[in-house]
């Protein structure tokens, strides 16, 4: 009996053609339409491994990790500069699905930039805050705010130690200012002292010293007034 050899079936052109249009591996350059490019690694189509990506309508770029066609892993991300065209680094550090997490460094202006903790994008976690005005902040937030336990040094060397809620001074805490040689120490609601005690401070340093010194309390028991004061306070708050 004679032997049937089946012919095998030609694929339709467009197999061949979408098999050598998937990207995985090193590329060079790929274009997109709007004018955007990406040179490095990719798997199934995917931008994954270590890659550049230039956006043309932003002229802003990143520099870093991807996965499966996300930044995540180190990266750093840049704009460039109108004037003299190069690139000024905004961000860099940790991402994850796109987002800034983890530890990084964003520059918001020449003098202003935060180094700390990343969530989801935003400041969250520990974290040191230079501000353009001379301002430091270093301590625990939430969200892009001060949240937690915190320090907060101004410009004049006057610092709050203490307690903070969605950016502001709320819970125990001591303000020293120095400029003036006093010390607050006691209760914060939303940046307003409400319950404790001010003392002088080194007013012999003080650059501007109050004129007179705050006297000193008659009461018998200071200590137990300002404890039932405090914990009063506490009570009406929650």
């Amino acid at each position: 009996m004679p032997l049937v050899k089946s012919l095998k079936k030609a694929e339709p052109p467009w197999k061949e053609w979408d098999h050598k249009a998937q990207k995985s591996g090193l590329r060079h350059s790929v274009y997109s339409v709007n004018g955007d490019e990406y040179s490095g690694e990719w798997i199934n189509n995917l931008k994954h491994g270590k890659g550049t990506y230039t956006w043309k309508r932003t002229r802003s770029e990143y520099e870093g990790e991807w996965e499966c066609g996300r930044r995540s892993g180190f990266g750093t991300f840049s704009v460039q500069d109108p004037t003299t065209g190069v690139y000024v680094k905004v961000y860099s550090g940790s991402w994850k699905n796109d987002k800034k997490h983890g530890y990084g460094t964003k520059f918001y202006s020449d003098k202003e930039y935060y180094e700390g903790d990343w969530k989801d994008g935003k400041r969250s976690g520990w974290g040191r805050m230079y501000f353009a005005n001379g301002d430091i902040y270093e301590g625990e937030w939430l969200e892009d705010k001060h949240n937690g336990q915190g320090m907060l040094r101004l410009a004049n060397e006057n610092h709050y130690e203490g307690s903070w809620k969605g950016g502001k001074k709320h819970g125990p805490g001591k303000f020293y200012y120095l400029d003036k040689g006093q010390l607050y120490e006691g209760i914060w609601l939303e940046d307003i002292p409400k319950c404790g005690t001010m003392i002088d401070f080194r007013s012999t340093d003080a650059p501007f010293p109050t004129k007179y010194p705050i006297p000193e309390v008659k009461l018998e028991d200071p200590n137990g007034v300002l404890a039932e004061a405090r914990k009063s306070f506490l009570e009406d708050q929650e």
